[in-house]
């Protein structure tokens, strides 16, 4: 080959090549692979950002058709915007994007996460059979076509910014292959940065099993009160009610809410949950954290 053919730029398809021999799945050559590290995790906890849990992406809404969200701007604390395009998410969706991560920080960032369906679905504490398949297939489109943007404050001042400038869905993408029963789940590696310096909550997950079928409202406080280290927590009832996506009156919220307390009193989650009115003369949910 002459000099001139050698300094010819690289064609759009041998530039292609290249960019897809560093496509998520395959590190570049000479680096190494980072592993999603969380501190204090295993087995008996899962693992959700707190900026994740302390906003309505995920909500105790009814079963049935779902609200469809576009570039909505989600409810969350004062020190986080999350913007967000899908379907509202539910506590049951909660339970398989975190078993799906669980399954994920055993891997390196960006590596294929084997997922059996049938061992998926008993570990979330659900039945085996063709309603349950069908349902977790639809729950993985969900979480692949969700997309959101995250930013984060610190004392008024920028801290973090995620799937602004590049894309970020609760998963990349998935691949289902039925003679094994088992799905490929690619985790987005930007998730790290929201995993990052400790900000996230440790959910018990053997308590998590032992709520009752049909107390959603409880596991969603589960995963609240799982983000801070507070001994006493102190939530407005009407905060708390825009964050628990409850639309119906306040009057049928507090009884709601109440029997959610009760229920996490239960399985040794909060104790001492209660409603009263603060030094604003405004209601407030109240509990110990155990």
């Amino acid at each position: 080959m002459s000099d001139e053919h050698r300094a010819h730029p690289a064609s759009p398809l041998a530039r292609l090549e290249q960019i897809r021999r560093v496509l998520p799945g395959k590190a570049p050559v000479g680096r190494v692979p980072k592993q999603l590290f969380l501190p204090g995790l295993s087995e008996l906890y899962r693992a959700m950002p707190n900026h994740i849990a302390r906003s309505s992406l995920f909500a105790p809404v009814a079963r049935g058709a779902k609200m469809m969200h576009k570039e909505t701007v989600l409810f969350s604390r004062r020190d986080a915007v999350i913007t967000f395009w899908g379907e509202q998410l539910d506590e049951a969706q909660a339970d398989v994007w975190m078993q799906v991560m669980h399954e994920a920080i055993k891997l390196p960032l960006g590596d294929p996460v084997p997922i059996n369906r049938a061992s998926l679905l008993r570990t979330i504490g659900r039945q085996t059979g063709n309603y349950e398949y069908q349902w977790l297939h639809r729950t993985m489109k969900a979480l692949t076509f969700a997309m959101l943007i995250v930013e984060a404050t610190k004392q008024g001042k920028p801290k973090l910014e995620v799937g602004r400038a590049e894309s970020l869905h609760m998963l990349d993408r998935f691949a289902y292959d039925p003679s094994r029963e088992c799905y490929m789940v690619y985790i987005d590696p930007k998730w790290r940065l929201l995993y990052g310096n400790r900000e996230f909550a440790l959910i018990d997950w053997e308590k998590r099993l032992r709520i009752r079928k049909g107390q959603d409202m409880a596991k969603a406080i589960q995963r609240l009160v799982a983000t801070s280290d507070e001994a006493v927590q102190r939530f407005p009832l009407v905060w708390l009610k825009q964050r628990l996506q409850y639309f119906s009156p306040m009057r049928k919220f507090r009884k709601s809410l109440q029997v959610a307390m009760q229920e996490l009193e239960r399985v040794e989650v909060i104790v001492a949950g209660r409603i009263e009115v603060n030094t604003k003369g405004e209601e407030q949910a109240v509990w110990g954290r155990l």
